[in-house]
């Protein structure tokens, strides 16, 4: 492993973030590429990696936290592609299978947000904790959950940003989700913000009551979260939680909801329990990228 090289890719709906690195996870070369059709986007990832094969050689293994849903099923025959993904022309893509052919190396695949909760773990405010929740608010809501250093594994992986909870008082709104409508993605990603309001997150003022109706929404999250899975922290990261004061607004919320019952020594302060990301350069979903290429290799016989 010393002298080994590994790609990873962060894909996601608006941008494929690609890069290789060097075995002690060091960041080579990268190149961002819009998402648009597969074959149009795959043919800019391979011509990003095709060069750097000319000028660092071969690489031992491919990370890829990508966009969902995903099948992660190591059972299925469809393993790593696309399933019923609301992004036009993507449903049914081979991930892992289009990947593996540019790279020309073994390829792990993951969720964008398992990989950016592996970062967080490995290198940001999941240090030394065995269970963490990893919760971005953007265009989607994802939910990774890390267990002893390693994504929670399954036959599928977390879709918890489409539990239904209880509405915030006086909501009337519909939702924005194409499946389910009000459930919490529907009420409380990016887009059901400027469905609801009118404009994007970024422009309603600091004292909008969208901030106090969004606060409910990822609170009730986290009570559900912490009462179903007990983890040791909450990250909430994503562009909706970059207002200011929405952390320390959750923080209020989940207190009131809880209501004080069957709380533990990590969820009993929400002060330290429920806070932002640390892992941010290059991006979290590319470090979590290259942690699973390292750890594939690290894993293997003879790794």
């Amino acid at each position: 492993m010393p002298n080994d090289v590994f790609a990873a890719i962060e894909a996601g709906g608006t941008k494929f973030l690609c890069a290789v690195a060097s075995a002690d996870g060091h960041v080579l070369a990268q190149q961002r590429i819009a998402t648009v059709a597969p074959d149009e986007t795959f043919a800019a990832v391979a011509s990003f990696y095709d060069r750097q094969r000319e000028i660092l050689g071969p690489v031992a293994a491919a990370g890829v936290a990508s966009f969902g849903p995903l099948d992660l099923d190591h059972a299925s025959s469809s393993l790593g592609r696309l399933t019923t993904t609301p992004k036009p022309g993507w449903s049914g893509v081979d991930m892992r299978g289009r990947v593996a052919a540019i790279v020309r190396a073994p390829v792990v695949i993951d969720t964008d947000v398992n990989c950016a909760g592996l970062a967080e773990a490995r290198y940001g405010a999941g240090q030394g904790l065995d269970r963490l929740c990893y919760v971005t608010v953007g265009t989607g809501i994802g939910i990774g959950v890390i267990e002893h250093g390693r994504p929670m594994g399954g036959v599928g992986h977390s879709e918890a940003g489409h539990m239904r909870v209880a509405p915030a008082a006086g909501d009337d709104f519909a939702g924005t989700c194409p499946f389910h409508g009000d459930c919490l993605e529907g009420l409380a990603c990016g887009p059901a913000i400027a469905a609801r309001w009118g404009k994007p997150a970024e422009e309603l003022g600091e004292d909008h009551p969208a901030w106090v109706m969004q606060a409910h929404y990822l609170a009730a999250l986290s009570v559900n979260l912490t009462y179903l899975l007990r983890p040791e922290r909450i990250i909430l990261g994503g562009g909706v939680m970059a207002h200011p004061a929405l952390h320390d607004a959750v923080r209020a919320r989940f207190a009131a909801l809880a209501a004080g019952y069957a709380l533990d020594r990590c969820s009993a302060d929400p002060a330290t329990f429920i806070c932002p990301p640390a892992a941010q350069e290059p991006s979290a979903g590319l470090l979590g990228a290259i942690a699973l290429a390292r750890d594939f290799i690290t894993d293997s016989p003879g790794g």
